[in-house]
């Protein structure tokens, strides 16, 4: 079946549009794409990896979870670590795509879903913008198709008037789609993709047509399981997919670890000052976060209650990013408790009145008497009133 130029036509992944006439280099926008950033280490896997790829792959299976989890290659270039948390659970949501079976990467808020999403794609098709975004409103054409109105009414349906979805497009062009918050889109249009994961097939009833997909598309998808009671899947759905769930940081240190990491990459792409000797903060936020998650101190002597919030990973990221832009710009160029304090507010109380009792217990209980906490201690009752 012939395939418009508009489905068939990949990405060139360099330039962005920016009006007529003014492509913008891509190292130039604010958070480039996964392909775009990680270019070099993705042309280096490339060069080294001499094991069998599946059909239209970049990267071999094992190059494309050495892309994730990091390493060093024969000719000494380091590929820095996109995910930190267990190897099998890379390996299998590899091995998944490597199938024809879709991936389903559920956990809850910041456990890197949407990034290991991303990183996947970019590794495996080298084009991460193959992106259903799922809201409330997702409509079915962002799956499946729509259509261009003037030429439609012009000259009916065809398939010039035809605007596929990037669902259509991987099908046609044999790459990885993603659908983000899965679900959180309505039942009935995420039914919309059973024909497409069991079949490999997008029906076109209009044109009597159809478009089936060729060698090397799959599709990864991301839920939160905190919505779960929101639009929870159809069975009939869940089992065209292979689920992998994210777990949080199993330790401090590795969320600490986490955290640093993507502070000082933030840090660079916001050309924020580096600030040294953060690290002490970045494992104050990351104890606090943990202690009101688990609802328990890290010495397990002491029950705390939890916030309503998540305290997720990715939350500690932004407090930490925010506190390193205050020290940067208003303070003396070290982080300190002071730069952190209000964000942590701002991420434990998200119930004014529930939350609040549960942070001043917290902080009177536990932080007031922990050695060297002193001025964290003052900073947070500055800002809590």
């Amino acid at each position: 079946m012939p395939v418009p130029e508009t489905i068939a036509q990949p990405r060139s992944g360099v330039e962005t549009d920016t009006g007529p006439g003014r492509p913008q280099p891509a190292t130039e926008v604010l958070r480039p794409h996964a392909e775009h950033a990680f270019a070099d280490e993705l042309a280096a896997l490339a060069a080294a990896d001499d094991r069998p790829r599946p059909a239209r792959w970049r990267l071999s299976p094992w190059a494309v979870a050495t892309y994730l989890l990091g390493g060093t290659l024969p000719d000494g270039t380091v590929i820095t670590p996109k995910y930190v948390g267990p190897r099998r659970i890379v390996e299998v949501a590899v091995s998944t795509l490597a199938t024809d079976r879709a991936l389903l990467l559920l956990g809850v808020p910041g456990t890197a879903k949407t990034w290991v999403s991303e990183h996947l794609a970019a590794a495996v098709s080298g084009d991460s913008t193959l992106l259903v975004q799922g809201t409330a409103g997702t409509p079915e054409e962002a799956i499946r198709y729509g259509w261009d109105y003037a030429r439609l009414l012009a000259h009916g349906p065809s398939r010039d008037a035809l605007v596929p979805s990037p669902v259509m497009r991987a099908m046609a062009q044999g790459m990885t789609a993603r659908v983000e918050e899965l679900t959180r889109i309505p039942a009935d249009v995420q039914d919309t993709l059973i024909t497409i994961l069991s079949e490999k097939t997008l029906p076109l009833p209009e044109l009597g047509q159809e478009v089936q997909a060729v060698p090397g598309f799959n599709l990864i998808a991301t839920a939160n399981d905190r919505d779960r009671g929101v639009n929870e899947l159809s069975s009939a759905l869940r089992r065209r997919f292979n689920t992998v769930v994210l777990p949080l940081p199993a330790t401090p240190e590795a969320e600490v670890d986490i955290v640093a990491r993507r502070v000082e990459q933030l840090g660079r792409s916001l050309a924020l000052p580096p600030v040294p000797d953060g690290v002490d903060e970045i494992r104050r936020v990351v104890t606090v976060f943990r202690e009101l998650r688990d609802g328990v101190t890290t010495d397990g002597r002491t029950r705390v209650k939890s916030p309503s919030g998540t305290l997720s990973t990715a939350e500690a990221i932004s407090v930490v990013t925010g506190g390193l832009a205050l020290a940067a710009h208003f303070g003396d160029g070290v982080l300190r408790p002071a730069d952190i304090a209000a964000g942590i507010l701002g991420a434990v109380v998200r119930d004014p009145a529930a939350d609040r009792v549960v942070w001043q217990e917290y902080l009177e209980t536990v932080v007031r008497e922990r050695d060297g906490w002193k001025d964290f201690y003052r900073a947070c009752r500055e800002v809590s009133g």
